[in-house]
């Protein structure tokens, strides 16, 4: 392992410091685009052709809708320990996601002026989970509740089948309990052009949602003038603020656990203290060996991982602020006074019980989380994401009296003479006048 090290206060500019990974959607930007542009065309005749090319499996003999047996039967073949898991997740994530359900308000701004807000869900969503030979049920919850409990009453899942046409009965069993009811075989590409643009059986959606390979981040970017999604997101990333008071080990296995998920991903440490970078720099090389996806994490640490030792806590705020990771680790003596200092980051984690892998199961805030520095600009997925708020806005006639001679003054100011007339004949002038 050749893990980089670095002082931070010898760096003139951390921006090399802060690159990801450089893969990019451009290099099947135009394979994406023929399969959208087949699906578009020949609907369901596509999805099953390309579902048998790319997946190996026959849609024609399993139909592309996973039947209500399946869905029924599905606890009846998975571990009683996963169920249980899985219902415990599904009860945090409703319970945090359903605070973040906007209210609806009215406010008087003025005399005469009531103006607020109304909420309204999104009618249909799509939600693509990774399939195939993986399985990702915390997926499935993370998409589907929030949108259930916003209040969308139609939530579909596209996900890639097995050789056999199957979908993986954990995966069922999640979207069960999220409370969805239809679910198709269908991955890749064409899944996302299938739920953007409809076809004979898989539904238009107003929104698509969920993480994927490149293929999938290259269909949402493509069909994203056409339908809304939730953005872009690429390998997962860690970074973790330390001092001297951190537990070596715990570092070690967390940046080894997001280093896990792709050769791509990125696992960095930013510490008050030489001596833990030294440690933790050890504790690495005695933990891959022994982790099951050893080849995956030396990949991601010798080309995306970083040790940093910075020059007292406020620098490595700064450092950790400039980065803006997917997901932030606070293991300090005291981590909620570096809190308040924490301005980008897409979840932050506090405390040396706190680990990512908590977050990404069953706590309730949302895995699906902006990478690549978006963390500056957007937060992880949520109930807002599933939402409209229409503005309303209720004047009096006094009111809009009182308001006539600044509006005359913005409307000319603008060059907009009907404006002015707009409110003229409400008030008794003559419109022509």
């Amino acid at each position: 392992m050749k893990i980089k090290r670095v002082n931070l206060w010898e760096c003139d500019d951390w921006k090399s410091l802060t690159k990801r990974s450089e893969r990019t959607i451009d290099s099947v930007t135009n394979a994406v685009s023929r399969i959208i542009s087949d699906v578009r065309k020949n609907g369901d005749r596509a999805l099953i052709e390309l579902t048998k090319r790319l997946d190996g499996a026959d849609l024609e003999k399993t139909g592309l809708m996973v039947n209500q047996v399946e869905m029924k039967t599905a606890g009846e073949r998975i571990d009683a320990g996963i169920k249980r898991a899985i219902r415990r997740a599904a009860r945090n994530i409703e319970n945090f996601h359903r605070i973040n359900v906007p209210k609806p308000f009215l406010y008087r701004t003025m005399r005469g002026i009531r103006a607020g807000i109304i909420v309204r869900p999104l009618r249909r969503v799509g939600l693509y989970v990774p399939g195939g030979l993986a399985r990702y049920p915390s997926t499935v919850l993370m998409g589907a509740i929030p949108a259930r409990v916003a209040g969308v009453k139609d939530i579909i899942i596209c996900t890639p089948p097995q050789r056999d046409g199957s979908v993986d009965p954990v995966t069922l069993f999640a979207a069960t309990e999220a409370g969805v009811k239809k679910i198709f075989r269908v991955g890749g590409a064409q899944a996302i052009a299938a739920m953007a643009y409809g076809t004979e059986t898989v539904p238009k959606v107003d929104k698509i949602v969920g993480p994927g390979n490149i293929y999938v981040n290259a269909a949402k970017y493509l069909v994203s003038k056409d339908v809304e999604i939730d953005f872009i997101a690429g390998p997962s990333e860690i970074l973790i603020i330390a001092d001297d008071s951190a537990d070596p080990l715990f570092i070690a296995a967390d940046m080894i656990a997001q280093a896990e998920h792709d050769p791509e991903a990125a696992a960095v440490l930013v510490t008050t203290s030489r001596d833990l970078a030294g440690r933790v720099n050890e504790c690495l090389k005695q933990l891959i060996d022994g982790c099951g996806r050893r080849d995956t994490v030396l990949r991601s640490l010798n080309k995306h991982g970083l040790l940093a030792v910075a020059r007292n806590l406020g620098q490595a705020i700064d450092f950790a602020n400039e980065y803006a990771p997917e997901h932030l680790e606070i293991i300090t003596e005291n981590p909620e006074k570096v809190l308040p200092m924490i301005e980008n980051a897409g979840s932050i984690f506090i405390g040396p019980y706190s680990p990512v892998a908590a977050g990404d199961f069953i706590t309730g805030p949302n895995h699906i989380l902006p990478t690549g520095g978006k963390a500056r600009c957007r937060s992880g997925l949520s109930a807002l994401d599933f939402t409209r708020l229409p503005t309303v806005q209720m004047l009096s006639k006094a009111a809009l009296l009182e308001l006539m001679k600044d509006i005359e003054a913005l409307a000319a100011a603008e060059g907009l003479p009907a404006h002015v007339k707009s409110v003229g004949v409400r008030v008794g002038e003559k419109y022509g006048n």
